[in-house]
């Protein structure tokens, strides 16, 4: 079966679950049956799924990370300013790594917006349906909303991570309070203790709080530079953390810190 045929019968499958009716029955357009697909996932109740769904979802979301081609944080090249840190362009779903951070709101289960370009959404699609269920198991144990600043792992499933670790950030909107900057330190705090309590030998953190939850780019860079630094130096535990970064923005702030710092 070809790609467009696994993702035609996943289509109709989370739609059938809804009572629907099949919608792309005779679409061959790969691209249009994925972001049907993924409007689908990502709102879709968590809960279990049959065998032979989760086969199929996992053989095409694992052919497409592939597809696009894997990186292996391991041939990454440290920065100047610390060679236990690297940077790197690149979207986090195709990362090899032992821990991807993943940007959570307080609920915990993922973005609900279909198709929406935040980390959250990225990572719950492109690991698969068992990501949200996996979630939901943790919170219902819980039993109430994820705090800010502390760390949550997970499978990483579909994903060439070993593990997710999720973590709550600050919600700035556009202007961060000391309050704000406390939490924001912590997030990466949490996440390194917890990728060191797993055993993790290398963790890579996207951009927390910068996206919809509006913390300053330029001071949200800075604080997580600073707060892993200061971890590093406090623990003996040769940890590789990359910063990943996905618009050239992003890019241009940590290479200011982190490469031109160094001269």
């Amino acid at each position: 079966m070809t790609r467009a045929d696994d993702l035609r019968w996943l289509t109709a499958e989370l739609e059938s679950e809804r009572g629907m009716g099949a919608s792309h029955a005779d679409c061959d357009d790969e691209r249009e049956l994925f972001d049907r697909f993924r409007a689908l996932v990502n709102t879709r109740e968590p809960k279990p799924a049959s065998g032979e769904f989760l086969e199929v979802q996992d053989r095409v979301l694992s052919g497409m990370i592939e597809k696009a081609g894997i990186t292996d944080a391991a041939a990454l090249p440290c920065v100047p300013l610390d060679p236990h840190i690297s940077l790197w362009l690149g979207d986090i779903t195709t990362l090899r790594v032992d821990a991807v951070v993943n940007a959570a709101n307080s609920q915990m289960l993922g973005c609900w917006v279909p198709g929406h370009h935040c980390i959250d959404n990225a990572i719950h699609t492109f690991a698969g349906v068992q990501l949200r269920l996996e979630c939901a198991t943790l919170m219902e144990a819980q039993g109430h909303p994820e705090p800010t600043g502390i760390a949550k792992v997970t499978g990483a499933f579909n994903l060439p991570a070993r593990f997710i670790v999720h973590t709550v950030g600050p919600i700035a909107n556009g202007s961060a309070s000391d309050t704000d900057a406390r939490l924001l330190a912590s997030c990466y705090e949490s996440c390194l203790d917890t990728a060191a309590e797993l055993g993790c030998s290398s963790i890579a953190f996207c951009c927390i709080s910068t996206g919809v939850f509006g913390f300053p780019q330029e001071a949200a860079a800075a604080i997580a530079i600073d707060a892993v630094r200061a971890w590093l130096d406090s623990h003996d535990s040769g940890t590789h953390v990359i910063f990943n970064v996905f618009t050239d923005r992003d890019e241009r702030i940590y290479h200011g810190l982190l490469f031109d710092a160094a001269r």
